[in-house]
């Protein structure tokens, strides 16, 4: 089935069965690896992208469903020339990583979450990224990325 989108601003098509999640399409068929595959049940957020400028969890939407969409993951936050976009910026700088596993999607769902709630306080910051689990950092530089990024993106 074919299934015309945009992915990070470029038009593409990609032939795939039905039943083809989104995050599959993006990493089999696109090879844009860094939307991770975590729990396949939406509950882990490793797999959070945009879908026309909203956090979704990639592994609970078909591609059918984005089709004629925008998409952007992880690889589309950067400028063309590599420059950092403000909250992976703020995630390097405050540590906000150990292993990485959940970065790319906690970095998709905070920038969400800083254009939906611009102001947010460390205790909402915590609330909003109940979606998003990380087993490394303890959320504290998290949370501190989170507001240095929010901070930046003004």
């Amino acid at each position: 089935m074919p299934v015309e989108l945009k992915v990070n601003g470029r038009s593409v098509a990609v032939d795939a069965a039905p039943n083809t999640l989104l995050v599959h399409a993006l990493r089999e068929h696109l090879r844009l690896t860094g939307t991770h595959v975590g729990c396949d049940t939406a509950q882990c957020g490793a797999c959070t992208v945009h879908v026309d400028g909203k956090a979704v969890k990639s592994c609970n939407v078909l591609l059918a469903q984005v089709a004629g969409r925008s998409v952007t993951t992880i690889e589309g936050m950067a400028t063309a020339d590599g420059t950092m976009h403000p909250m992976q910026a703020a995630f390097k700088e405050c540590h906000g990583l150990q292993c990485g596993f959940c970065t790319p999607g906690m970095v998709m769902s905070a920038v969400d979450l800083c254009q939906r709630h611009p102001g947010a306080n460390e205790a909402q910051i915590r609330e909003q990224l109940e979606g998003n689990l990380c087993r490394c950092t303890g959320y504290h530089n998290i949370v501190k990325a989170v507001q240095q990024g929010a901070a930046a993106m003004k």
